[in-house]
């Protein structure tokens, strides 16, 4: 993967944890600042990655989506299905990149969505298991490994182009 390709991935995750109330909206920006940096170079990212902290709560609403569109990237409505979908797709990637635990994973993930979202309800009913350890015959490790797989298997579904578009120079 490029370095284009992950900036675009991780200012897309960004986007979708913002929308869904996980990040702050100043984390959005730096995420623009990041794509710029990585080279991904559009108007509308350049005006999210000049926002200011103060700015950033008021204008991320506004400018995050042109922002996406301008490089072929797109969040689904906040509140629906494919929005808690991209969400959970987030933070499983943060999970994978030692951003969180297993455990603390599948608690959000679960806190979130309950039962009630089918992409995730394996991790749900894995949070329970956190839960039950000490009166069961499963291990932490074996909880564990079995969280990491379904964070895998999330994460193995593209969530961006192969090439996100550049504008021309």
């Amino acid at each position: 993967m490029t370095s284009t390709q992950a900036a675009a991935i991780a200012l897309q995750d960004h986007a979708a944890l913002w929308s869904m109330g996980e990040i702050r909206a100043s984390d959005v920006v730096d995420a623009a600042c990041d794509a710029l940096v990585a080279g991904l170079d559009t108007p509308g990212l350049r005006m999210l990655a000049a926002c200011t902290r103060a700015e950033a709560d008021y204008d991320v609403h506004d400018l995050l989506p042109a922002a996406l569109d301008e490089l072929g990237l797109a969040i689904p409505p906040v509140g629906s299905e494919g929005a808690q979908e991209a969400a959970a797709r987030a933070l499983a990637r943060r999970m994978l990149a030692g951003e969180l635990t297993p455990r603390e994973f599948t608690w959000r993930i679960h806190q979130r969505h309950g039962h009630e979202l089918p992409l995730t309800q394996r991790l749900a009913e894995l949070d329970d298991e956190y839960d039950v350890l000490e009166y069961g015959d499963r291990t932490l490790d074996q909880v564990d490994a079995e969280v990491t797989a379904e964070a895998r298997r999330l994460t193995a579904q593209p969530t961006v182009p192969a090439e996100p578009t550049d504008s021309p120079s």
